[in-house]
């Protein structure tokens, strides 16, 4: 809880930008470093620049995630439909 005078704390995000990191590392990177930069930038005083830091880690790790799951659920229907397109074609050569 802020002390009276003190500006309420900025929520960094780091947690969801390391999340990020393991579905799309590479817009993981740039939320994991503005996401480093709250702290200190709350510490110098600059309330306005640790919620913008905030902000922008917070909007690349959103994008991470979306577009990790998103390769993720693609990844996984190739895969299910090659096996499945591949039991159907074994099963039809070993008919005759």
């Amino acid at each position: 809880m802020a002390q009276p005078g003190q500006p309420p704390a900025v929520d960094n995000n780091m947690t969801m930008s390391i999340v990020s990191i393991f579905l799309f590392w590479p817009l993981a990177i740039p939320a994991i470093i503005n996401a480093s930069k709250v702290n200190p930038l709350l510490q110098q005083g600059d309330y306005a620049g640790a919620q913008a830091a905030a902000a922008e880690s917070k909007k690349w790790s959103k994008l991470a995630i979306i577009i990790g799951v998103v390769w993720l659920v693609v990844v996984l229907g190739c895969c299910l439909l090659g096996g499945l397109g591949s039991l159907f074609s074994a099963g039809a050569s070993s008919s005759f």
